[in-house]
């Protein structure tokens, strides 16, 4: 007798299906202000976490391109979840990068792989200058310092940052390591207490004089300047990171849309504010498409050139993804004022779009310099 084997679901189909349990957390979730940790556990058990990760590790062997149009379907169902989940995939994307085009990185696949680990990056307050203290002691340095706006840090294991350094020589240098979470002298805070993108457990880390082994120093660069690998950060963190607010318009739209067929209060411009509103998203979806392509799936030669396209179809995703949200909510009037409707939660979390690096008026100077300097 033949046994018909059962069709395993593909990873859009299977976040639909996740997602719609997702979708009944999120308003506690964000009331509480808590991380979305069963929503956590649950991708664990899927094994999300190494979806990117190459299949000769292991992982789902899952395209760039894939991972941002999967972030941006969760993102429908909540917001929260899919941001914090890209802070994660942002970091992996990088290692794949390392791996494809300089064969580095192969161990630390291998553990997210094995392991499910989780990821947590400090870049949004490192940057150029970075900030914290390192002391050089026997085999390292003693790092402290505050990290803010850690996403997922509060279910994380290994959080990737920085901190500057004055070496032998006087010159003020930026080291980049990772380090357990779970080691002596760090803390993460109970402070997440915001806005908008509430259950993404974006608490700062304080670190306390914690060892960083020489071995763990992964790169050194000059503070202040800009490094090449800000080329490689860039573009592949910045299309996985919009991915989650683009997926919040089109839920905006989606809600929109359902609302104003039945809302006949202004039913003589209704037609109007649907058009207006499906311009400007079709506009955030084309420049999003294009920060991701841009990414050619892991194949792309770093340069500035590219870094500055990033960062301002960035900063026009961003202020897109916000103009869709508000004009969704002028679409369907004052009843989108109440909480019990999903559009004033989803208004509150693409807020959070705009303070990505970098921001709309950092990146304008950033890029206007570099077209003057040429």
């Amino acid at each position: 007798m033949n046994v018909l084997q059962a069709v395993e679901p593909t990873w859009e189909e299977l976040t639909h299906e996740l997602g719609k349990v997702f979708a009944k957390r999120a308003a506690q979730t964000d009331l509480q202000g808590k991380f979305v940790f069963a929503n956590y556990e649950e991708l664990k058990t899927h094994r999300y976490f190494s979806a990117m990760v190459p299949l000769e590790f292991g992982g789902g062997g899952m395209s760039y391109e894939e991972m941002c149009n999967l972030i941006r379907t969760m993102a429908h169902y909540c917001g929260s979840t899919a941001l914090a989940f890209s802070m994660h995939q942002h970091l992996v994307a990088a290692t794949v990068w390392k791996y494809k085009n300089k064969g580095e990185g192969a161990a630390v696949l291998q553990k997210i792989a094995d392991q499910q680990l989780v990821l947590v990056s400090t870049g949004a307050r490192d940057w150029l200058g970075s900030n914290g203290e390192l002391e050089r002691v026997e085999g390292g340095y003693l790092f402290s310092g505050k990290k803010a706006f850690a996403s997922q840090s509060i279910a994380g294991d290994i959080a990737v940052t920085s901190a500057p350094y004055l070496n032998e020589d006087q010159e003020w240098k930026v080291l980049h390591f990772s380090t357990p979470i779970k080691t002596k002298g760090v803390q993460v805070l109970d402070d997440w207490d915001v806005m908008g993108m509430r259950a993404t457990g974006s608490q700062t880390i304080q670190f306390d004089r914690v060892f960083i082994p020489d071995s763990a120093i992964a790169l050194t660069r000059d503070q202040g300047e800009f490094h090449l690998v800000w080329n490689v950060v860039l573009a592949v963190a910045m299309p996985l990171i919009m991915s989650a607010y683009v997926g919040i318009a089109e839920k905006a739209m989606e809600i929109a849309l359902s609302i104003g067929k039945k809302y006949y209060r202004n039913q003589d411009h209704m037609p109007y504010l649907i058009g207006k509103l499906n311009n400007t998203l079709v506009g955030t979806q084309a420049q999003w498409a294009a920060m991701y392509a841009l990414t050619n799936n892991f194949n792309f030669k770093p340069q500035e050139a590219m870094s500055m396209q990033i960062l301002s179809l960035k900063t026009n995703v961003a202020d897109g993804c916000i103009k869709v949200v508000s004009d969704a909510m002028e679409a369907i009037g004052g009843q989108s004022f109440y909480r019990k409707n999903t559009l004033e939660r989803l208004f509150r979390d693409v807020q959070a779009a705009q303070f990505h690096p970098l921001p709309k008026w950092d990146q304008y100077a950033f890029t206007g310099k570099r077209l003057l300097e040429k």
